[in-house]
């Protein structure tokens, strides 16, 4: 029996990279699975849901694709809804959707601003909040959300990115204090440097990936991370490069 028998997960942002690779992890646990992304058709990057779904259908496990836009509040709360219907209650809420860029502040638009914060920030908010009344509910879940080395470290060019990530942080810390009377954990994972098809598009595919893993190299702490209670593991920020299993 695997470790997420009959749990129901949500992942966010999971039609490629390390979303998809955590969607395939907790599939093959055991999970029933929603992959959630926008991207329904490819376009300048490999992937959709319905690529990623077939995928984990195809090696056993169960899976949906889900289209949704997790900085409209409209489609987060419809998405949740068809999950539940389709799959059941959701026990795991991951999220791995973002946007990334570097550029100096006074090369940055307030546009492109305003939607690092959105998708990184706020689209974290509404994704927790549609699960949160259910897992209140049955009296417990986890939620986990992705964040970046970026929150501690300050990088050239990497301001906005690094301040939606600290941001993220903090709502977690303080999100975990909230619901952990309702054995719901809320923690943070860092997969740290990644070789995804995202990082291959911005970096290029001739740039020096010695110290880059493969999406799958997150699984174990992502799945380490699903399995937490209130009680074992919430509030906290886990780095995988300072991971030692579990």
């Amino acid at each position: 029996m695997g470790k997420l028998e009959g749990k129901i997960a949500i992942v966010a942002g999971s039609s490629r990279g390390i979303g998809k690779a955590i969607a395939k992890v907790y599939a093959a646990e055991g999970a029933k699975v929603a992959v959630v992304a926008r991207t329904e058709t490819e376009g300048k990057l490999p992937g959709t849901i319905g690529e990623a779904a077939a995928e984990i259908n195809a090696a056993g496990g169960v899976a949906i694709p889900v289209r949704c836009d997790v900085t409209v509040e409209e489609d987060v709360q419809a998405m949740a809804r068809q999950v539940a219907d389709q799959l059941g209650p959701v026990d795991i809420m991951c999220n791995s959707a973002a946007v990334i860029f570097y550029f100096p502040i006074v090369e940055t638009s307030f546009k492109r601003w305003d939607l690092i914060f959105r998708v990184n920030v706020h689209g974290s908010f509404l994704l927790a909040q549609a699960v949160l009344p259910g897992m209140i509910e049955r009296g417990g879940g986890n939620i986990i959300q992705l964040t970046s080395g970026g929150a501690i470290n300050a990088r050239k060019g990497g301001n906005a990115y690094g301040a939606t990530k600290a941001a993220l942080e903090r709502y977690c810390a303080g999100l975990a204090l909230e619901v952990k009377e309702h054995n719901i954990a809320v923690n943070c994972l860092d997969p740290g440097p990644v070789k995804s098809e995202g990082a291959v598009f911005s970096r290029g595919e001739s740039a020096d990936w010695a110290q880059w893993v493969d999406p799958m190299e997150v699984g174990p702490v992502a799945l380490h991370l699903a399995t937490q209670t209130a009680d074992t593991m919430t509030g906290q920020v886990v780095r995988r490069l300072e991971y030692k299993g579990g």
